[in-house]
């Protein structure tokens, strides 16, 4: 039987970090989805009651704990969605391909 990997407090009820999922970023318990991903959907203008209806297995509860952890620890997230589309474009776009 394989071990389950203990989540790190965040101090945010609905967040935590799990090394086994999404690379260890932040997410919401329980679920693959990150807070640099509610974090997104917020800096485009997206409400909360807009990113749960997108996001219909998070409670709002959950996507509001996500804004505010992300408006508390808004430069570490910044820096996550920062790196996270870098990854995105060199996979898309690899050097040397274009």
């Amino acid at each position: 039987m394989r071990k389950a990997l203990k989540t790190a407090e965040t101090g945010h009820s609905h967040i935590a970090i799990n090394k086994g999922v999404c690379g260890g970023n932040l997410i919401i318990k329980g679920t693959r989805v990150s807070v640099a991903n509610i974090a997104g959907f917020y800096l485009m203008g997206f409400g909360p009651e807009e990113i749960q209806r997108e996001l219909p297995h998070l409670t709002l509860a959950q996507v509001y704990d996500a804004i505010a952890y992300f408006l508390d620890h808004r430069e570490d997230i910044d820096r996550q969605i920062q790196k996270n589309l870098e990854e995105t474009v060199s996979l898309e776009f690899p050097a040397g391909k274009f």
